[in-house]
């Protein structure tokens, strides 16, 4: 940047020239950084998973929770899908990527892959995905805008506080016994 006519480095109040399209570009920025940071705040960092997997993209291919996550309806707990699941599809397509290599390879040993567990309750809970999908309870109430995600952070609390409110406001049951054994 150049010393405008005024003797300043600042520039000329013509609003022409390159000082003020490093001011415009710059403010640009900001903007665009103050924007992306406040669409974040308040998410958690993204999770490494032992094979990079996007939610996002999945879905955009029509797959739903169930398809990966099967026992969801049917069982208290969700699971998380092995390798024969993942290649059941895989074996065609993506079948050079690295991370496809790795499932393949897991698949034929009979390895398990190593989740990194997002969601998990304490040991004096008791939860049931079966009797949440039963009542209707969607996917995303408890674990976020998983669809949108490359990759998943725990954006939703699972702590008694949450679950009370979400059973009050769907007028559920809030006795204690419903989730905790109480007298032993």
């Amino acid at each position: 940047m150049t010393k405008n006519t005024a003797g300043s480095w600042w520039p000329s109040r013509s609003r022409s020239g390159p000082g003020w399209i490093c001011i415009v570009l710059l403010h640009a920025l900001c903007t665009s950084a103050a924007l992306a940071n406040e669409a974040n705040k308040g998410r958690p960092d993204a999770v490494a998973q032992p094979v990079p997997f996007s939610h996002k993209l999945h879905s955009s291919a029509g797959l739903n929770c169930l398809d990966c996550h099967e026992g969801a309806k049917e069982r208290d707990q969700a699971g998380l899908p092995q390798a024969q699941k993942c290649m059941f599809c895989h074996v065609t397509i993506k079948a050079d990527s690295p991370a496809i290599r790795k499932l393949a390879k897991a698949k034929k040993t009979g390895e398990k892959i190593p989740w990194v567990r997002l969601y998990q309750v304490p040991d004096f809970v008791f939860f049931s995905h079966a009797s949440h999908a039963a009542a209707g309870v969607g996917c995303a109430s408890c674990h976020g805008a998983v669809a949108e995600r490359e990759a998943l952070a725990a954006e939703m609390p699972t702590n008694m506080q949450s679950c009370v409110a979400c059973h009050k406001e769907r007028h559920a049951s809030i006795s204690c016994v419903l989730c905790h054994q109480l007298g032993q």
